[in-house]
């Protein structure tokens, strides 16, 4: 395993050709974006249209401190523009209409497309003008529920198109959890499939969807329009039975088939010019209280810090092609598969399926085919592709790859190793991305042709951003050290509040420290102050790269009549990064046994998504309080890995909980 102090240096040729090719130049542009990011960004931003241009007056205005009055962050206030005519108008107009927008890479091999970006806006405009048709306006908020398709791309730039609000559910969670965002969001239109093929497992889209609207409409909220793609006609089946045969239920007068409207809908659609800080979309993400919340970003600022993210980070370059491997339904897909990518004219690949399907060396075959430049996974997928046979990668040519990048969570070392000896073969640069959904953009990351890499580290901040280290007191910490990962100031691309909720949104982020936007992840620098993301400081656990809530989770154990109690913890795991490691205390009428355990696990299933099904349930008859009733999470999280050295215990109300605790470890722990 190499150590904190190894050190690989970008390679010479990519260094050469990379737009910052030196740690120097970086460091210089780095310091501009912060003591004149008028200039910085100005001189980027007036590569886009505006509709209104930005006026430096109203350049650039924030307040992170709760004690001097509302947050809020402005970044080119007063301008209008439009996303999605500069993602694609603006490029059809620059040159690039019959350049490959996406290459689609359909679940089977034998299922594959590709759209222009001529042929991209044609459709955008069409689903545009039906969104319109139905009633959708600037503002009003649309939900969507869909696979790795290119509609998704084009509900998504339709809706930016009209100046409507999308709202994206990662299509893999429960029904529950869907209606829930619907509801929240006042969704006036929801986009789906019929149902899509994940490797060899079916899922029924519309029926999820169909459950969520029953749901919202028990709850008050009523879905006006349901516009279904009919994607299960046209695609191949792992088994090759027709698809033709799934029954998709088709409610009257609410529910539309894509095909049925789409074609014959005008190709013509005049962009909604919108404010810099009108909202482009909002996307759901877990809270520590168990309520997910609405992150909402907004239009001027977003898409200038998405399209420079990804030119820098990916080093993209014109007739490059690029992969980032993210779902849609998560920010990495906004703003690396969609927004950012787009913005530089990229060419893309949108991948509907699995690693491993139907070999374990899909991802690389894929890699082959359209000879990707860059390419961008989380480590879960790293850790599973490295349990096989190494032949899987080295019987492909992957000498058309440059930069690999990293996303999700912090990528452990061997992995690291692993992706750059291997896949990589030690010319690629690995850009180690650490972002939120909250920031919009990478924060943290190496860039591929200026930074030295270390396995592991975040290493270096991006422009605009300002990492600060902070101890539990808010005192800065300087130098090396470790503490709460901070930022004093935001950067254009960074939230501008939670949904219908500023108030949750400033005590979240903006009250524990005052004056700085608070990750709720730890981080540590060493001593050639490189950062190192050390994970959530909070409640909170990332399994698979989904972050989720302990309390989320608890609050669903206990909706089970058998459980008088619940307390989650996340526990190392070697291909997830962390899974959930679930404490129960029963009620007297129930027996802890296998079909108890089977009931829990089946309901987060449905209550959250299938990603949350718990690893672990411990039967614990009590759980380990303080004299306040509060209940100790550290004990429990030494308990989980079978750590006996769980420290001071005197505040326990019964410290004989602990011994007990271990004592009951399932066998299978």
């Amino acid at each position: 395993m190499p150590s904190e102090k190894s050190v690989y240096l970008p390679d010479k040729a990519l260094s050469k050709n990379a737009y910052v090719s030196s740690f120097a130049e970086y460091k210089e542009m780095h310091n501009k974006s912060i003591d004149n990011p008028e200039e910085f960004w100005g001189d980027i931003a007036s590569q886009f249209y505006w509709e209104t241009p930005f006026k430096y007056d109203k350049f650039f205005r924030y307040n992170f401190d709760v004690r001097k009055g509302p947050i809020y962050t402005k970044w080119f206030d007063g301008a209008t523009t439009n996303i999605c005519y500069n993602v694609l108008d603006r490029n059809i107009r620059n040159g690039h209409g019959d350049k490959i927008a996406f290459y689609w890479e359909g679940n089977h091999p034998d299922d594959y497309s590709r759209l222009t970006y001529k042929n991209l806006l044609v459709e955008v405009c069409k689903f545009a003008n039906v969104l319109k048709s139905k009633g959708v306006k600037k503002g009003d908020r649309v939900a969507v529920y869909m696979p790795m398709i290119l509609e998704a791309v084009i509900t998504l730039l339709a809706c930016a198109r009209i100046g409507a609000v999308h709202s994206i559910v990662f299509a893999g969670f429960s029904a529950d959890s869907f209606s829930e965002r619907i509801s929240d969001c006042e969704a006036k239109v929801l986009v789906t499939a019929d149902g899509v093929w994940r490797g060899e497992k079916f899922l029924g889209l519309k029926t999820i969807c169909d459950q969520a609207m029953d749901k919202c409409a028990r709850n008050g909220h009523n879905v006006e329009c349901c516009i279904v793609v009919s994607h299960l006609c046209r695609v191949t089946t792992p088994n090759r039975i027709p698809n033709q045969n799934k029954k998709i239920n088709m409610k009257e007068g609410r529910d539309i088939w894509w095909q049925d409207i789409v074609p014959n809908a005008s190709s013509s659609c005049y962009p909604e010019w919108v404010q810099a800080e009108d909202p482009l979309f909002m996307l759901y993400t877990s809270g520590s209280t168990g309520k997910p919340k609405g992150v909402l970003h907004t239009t001027g600022g977003y898409m200038v810090y998405a399209a420079t993210t990804f030119k820098y980070v990916f080093d993209y370059k014109p007739n490059d092609v690029y992969w980032c491997t993210a779902d849609i339904g998560w920010i990495t897909g906004h703003t690396y598969v969609v927004y950012g990518p787009l913005a530089n004219a990229a060419t893309s690949i949108l991948y509907e399926g699995t690693p491993f399907y139907p070999d374990n060396d899909r991802f690389w075959v894929i890699v082959e085919k359209y000879k990707v430049n860059q390419f961008y996974t989380a480590p879960t997928a790293i850790r599973a592709l490295m349990k096989f046979d190494s032949d899987l990668v080295k019987r492909h040519n992957l000498s058309s790859l440059k930069v690999l990048g990293s996303v999700g969570e912090p990528i452990n070392p061997e992995a690291w190793m692993w992706y750059y000896k291997l896949v990589g073969s030690e010319k690629c640069s690995i850009v180690d991305t650490f972002w939120q959904t909250e920031t919009g953009g990478h924060v943290l990351t190496p860039l591929p042709g200026a930074i030295p890499m270390k396995p592991g580290a975040a290493s270096t901040p991006f422009f605009g951003v300002q990492p600060v280290l902070l101890d539990e007191s808010g005192k800065e910490i300087e130098g090396e050290g470790e503490g709460y990962l901070v930022f004093p100031r935001p950067w254009p691309g960074i939230m501008r509040t939670l949904f219908n909720n500023h108030e949750r949104y400033e005590t979240t982020y903006f009250s524990k420290f005052p004056g700085y936007y608070c990750t709720g992840d730890g981080a540590r620098r060493d001593s050639d102050g490189y950062l190192w993301v050390t994970g959530r400081v909070d409640d909170m656990l990332n399994v698979s790269g989904h972050l989720m809530s302990t309390s989320e989770v608890e609050s669903v154990l206990t909706e089970h009549y058998g459980i008088a109690e619940a307390a989650v913890v996340a526990k190392p795991h070697p291909i997830k990064g962390e899974c959930l490691y679930c404490f129960v205390t029963t009620t007297e009428a129930v027996v802890f046994d296998g079909k108890l355990l089977a009931e829990l696990k089946q309901h987060v299933r449905e209550r959250i998504g299938p990603f949350a099904q718990p690893d672990v349930i411990h039967n614990a008859p009590a759980l380990p309080k303080t004299r306040s009733g509060k209940i100790m999470r550290r004990i429990l999280r030494k308990v989980a890995i079978n750590d006996r050295d769980v420290g001071d215990i005197s505040t326990l109300a019964e410290t004989n909980v602990v011994e007990q605790l271990f004592a009951n470890r399932p066998a299978t722990a």
